[in-house]
């Protein structure tokens, strides 16, 4: 447990851990973001004059941050180090052996280039938790190849499992495999901490993003390798439940999901007034359903498209059926339920005023974990990381500077 929060009295289930995050872009830093959500001291370094890429991507907020860096970087703090100088890379080293995790996703051999990789750190520290994220996994023909989250959603067959039938595949609308992958990636995390608990050791966790966009594709994969052929696409659809997915009211979409057999009847009677559907043999099962599917969703979409979308929500709700509007993003993010949640917090920032930060997700004895520390602008906690965890003194820091390593 790190030396300069130890016994810090908090509720926070990390508080105590320090976590030195060298990832950049998506994946890495999701996975130290949610160590940081749960607590856990985060430092993220970062190159002194560019920053990791995400801080050129997408619409600024300031001059040194943007929307697709804060959506990963909150509760963090910003260390400037230029790792292509010995003393950056020594620096480097420094603080990693007096962290309790690292999270890093170099390129092939790039961390032991700088000393950095978990042969040479665990050798001096062996209770480190060190996360190596990559493309195709650290051995093997494809261990040099750089991952990218949309050329693995389309080598995993991700892409091919969305979108409508009658048009190419399509990706997801954010970067799931990247996403996913950071989840995967802190759960092995948050097991490893807890192994080192009973054991003392740390463990090396080499997470790919191949593997991981493999895992996605579910209950679809385990079809497509039991008929021996892809599964067809069902957009919106359920590929086995029915009526499952999205449809057209009168005045705009919503969600309807039936998910059991009593659902369907109620859903007939009570919903669209239609009982002889209910009644109707080719019908009465799911897997019946799914024989007819064509014939039966045709009469469902004509019957909801004469039906106002407040009158459909109404009935559906009153026979149980879980249904819902199809929000625009900007809609959802500001609806009286993502308000009540306290899911968007405001915070302040040094040149815009104030940025918005997601809170994170996670409530823990009925309390959302907390937004510590808004997505930092670069080289935020570089004097003063640099100073209580490595005690260097004014002159050596101002040298540091001058010399263009911080």
């Amino acid at each position: 447990m790190s030396e300069s929060i130890q016994g810090r009295a908090t509720s926070l289930p990390l508080a105590g851990i320090r976590v030195l995050d060298l990832s950049r872009v998506l994946a890495g830093p999701s996975c130290a973001m949610a160590l940081a959500d749960l607590g856990a001291e985060v430092i993220k370094v970062e190159h002194p004059r560019r920053g990791d890429d995400t801080r050129d991507w997408g619409s600024r907020i300031g001059a040194t941050e943007t929307c697709y860096y804060n959506s990963m970087n909150r509760n963090k703090r910003s260390l400037t180090l230029d790792l292509q100088t010995e003393t950056g890379a020594r620096l480097a080293r420094e603080l990693a052996l007096k962290s309790d995790v690292v999270v890093e996703n170099f390129k092939l051999g790039g961390a032991r280039k700088f000393g950095l990789d978990y042969d040479a750190l665990s050798q001096v520290r062996p209770s480190l938790v060190y996360c190596s994220i990559s493309g195709y996994g650290r051995s093997g023909p494809e261990a040099a190849r750089p991952g990218y989250d949309l050329v693995v959603q389309g080598e995993s067959g991700l892409m091919a499992l969305n979108g409508e039938p009658t048009q190419p595949p399509l990706k997801f609308g954010v970067a799931v495999v990247d996403l996913v992958t950071g989840m995967y990636a802190a759960q092995a995390v948050l097991a490893a901490l807890f192994d080192r608990q009973r054991g003392g050791r740390g463990r090396h966790i080499e997470m790919a993003l191949f593997d991981c966009g493999v895992a996605i594709t579910s209950y679809y994969g385990l079809e497509a390798l039991l008929a021996g052929d892809d599964p067809p696409r069902y957009g919106n659809a359920h590929p086995s439940i029915i009526p499952y997915g999205v449809f057209d009211a009168e005045d705009g979409p919503i969600v309807v999901t039936v998910g059991t057999n009593a659902q369907f009847a109620r859903f007939c009677r009570d919903v669209i007034e239609r009982p002889d559907l209910a009644e109707d043999d080719r019908f009465s099962t799911n897997v019946s359903r799914g024989a007819h599917r064509e014939v039966l969703v045709a009469q469902i979409r004509a019957e909801l498209a004469t039906r106002k979308r407040a009158v459909l929500l109404e009935r559906l709700a009153g026979a149980g059926i879980p249904c819902g509007e199809v929000m625009g993003l900007h809609e959802a993010l500001t609806s009286p339920r993502a308000v009540a949640a306290g899911l968007v917090t405001e915070q302040p920032h040094p040149a815009a005023g104030t940025e918005h930060v997601f809170a994170p997700p996670y409530c823990i004895d009925g309390e959302r974990m907390p937004v510590r520390h808004a997505p930092p602008v670069l080289g935020e906690g570089t004097e003063d990381v640099l100073r209580s965890v490595l005690g260097l003194d004014a002159e050596t820091l101002g040298r540091l500077r001058e010399d263009g390593v911080i």
